[in-house]
């Protein structure tokens, strides 16, 4: 692939080479402020946060200001049902009961003990992408932020439940959080035997409150809502507890107008965030198409871009590291002459799933679909470089 010029001053309105500067910066006559005790982004930075705010609202990471694949802990997308609890750690308890040869109850400190495991994972809400969350704000932060992807580190619940000793019989798990919702849900005894964490950290710290401080657990590639925050309980069963989380919410709805439930792994999925509705290309010239996919099934493939709103495709690069079940980033190089584009992404695993476009997943899921869309979304780059939602 020909790679474009990115440093002729005609492009961006650059110094040239070899000029001085006209005076000293400011920063560079006083001295700079104190480093706090806990380092925050510069003030300049100020515009990067979650959206939308609330108690009990969703905030959704602003996937269009973020580089490389780790989300920064403060910037993760959350969902709550009952806002944040303040949970002493030292008071905190884990059950593990039901079909097991031994209940068993650990601390946050017993659980320390355990071989510690540290992987990157992406976390996704079972509603990112849907139609409704663009009618708040036509960018890819409102379409497709809420997702995250982070460093993991806790003990394996493989090796949690085999202390307990779940019996032959026993196949699925009913997580409960210490939440006020008395938030449930029944994980197949498979998946949480399938590189399942019980986590106490993020990105190299302790989990944050919203994130399920101090134990949640962390079921790669699963929807969101299987990922319960303030674990306190695992009962061992022999069948799924049908529980108003999972039968009232989180119900897939299926395009005869029936609903599926336990349908918990993310799709593929991919979208450019750079150009993304709410962005402007500054002039004509050389840039980068940037973006991430990622697939609940295991590792992404190949990406494909398109600038003509499929009628043609191109191959992207994609970035190492590519890991299984988390953000792969990928990028193409654009020299933007001042032609509208309809800019979007097609992503494949390797399983072989491959994005649909927005009608294949319609004819599929129908319209009213809520739950795992993964459709293909296209952005609309206008001859003046401002991006919007494609038509």
């Amino acid at each position: 692939m020909r790679r474009l010029s990115f440093l002729k001053a005609t492009v961006f309105g650059a110094t040239a080479f070899g000029a001085e500067p006209s005076a000293l910066p400011p920063a560079m006559l006083a001295d700079g402020n104190a480093v706090a005790a806990y380092g925050v982004p510069s003030p300049f930075e100020a515009d990067v946060v979650r959206r939308p705010s609330g108690l009990l609202s969703p905030a959704l990471t602003p996937l269009g200001d973020l580089t490389g694949t780790i989300t920064p802990s403060g910037l993760c997308f959350t969902r709550n049902h009952a806002g944040v609890p303040q949970i002493d750690p030292h008071a905190h308890r884990l059950l593990v009961h039901g079909l097991v040869r031994r209940p068993l109850t650990f601390t946050v400190a017993d659980l320390l003990r355990f071989p510690a495991v540290t992987r990157t994972h992406f976390l996704e809400c079972a509603g990112n992408g849907a139609p409704g969350w663009q009618q708040l704000g036509a960018t890819v932060q409102f379409s497709h932020g809420l997702a995250s992807n982070c460093e993991w580190t806790g003990a394996a619940l493989r090796d949690v439940l085999e202390e307990a000793g779940a019996n032959a019989n026993a196949t699925w798990v009913l997580a409960e959080g210490a939440d006020g919702d008395l938030y449930e849900r029944s994980i197949p005894l498979a998946a949480a035997l399938d590189g399942a964490l019980i986590v106490y950290a993020q990105n190299g710290e302790r989990l944050r409150p919203e994130q399920g401080y101090p134990l949640r657990l962390l079921l790669p590639g699963l929807e969101g809502s299987a990922n319960v925050k303030w674990l306190r309980r695992l009962h061992v069963t022999d069948a799924p507890a049908y529980s108003r989380n999972e039968t009232a919410s989180y119900a897939r709805l299926n395009r005869d107008g029936t609903r599926t439930i336990f349908d918990l792994t993310m799709d593929v999925k991919s979208v450019v965030t750079t150009p993304s509705a709410g962005q402007r290309l500054a002039g004509r010239g050389a840039y980068e198409i940037r973006g991430l996919a990622w697939s609940g099934h295991g590792r992404i493939a190949a990406v494909d871009v398109t600038l003509d709103d499929g009628a043609t495709w191109q191959p992207a690069a994609l970035h190492d590291p590519v890991l299984p079940k988390a953000f792969t980033r990928f990028s193409m190089p654009l020299r933007f002459d001042g032609s509208e584009l309809r800019v979007a992404s097609r992503a494949r695993d390797d399983a072989g799933r491959v994005q649909p476009t927005a009608a294949e997943f319609a004819a599929l899921r129908g319209l009213d679909a809520t739950y795992h869309v993964n459709a293909i979304q296209t952005w609309r780059v206008a001859a003046d470089g401002a991006v919007s939602l494609g038509s």
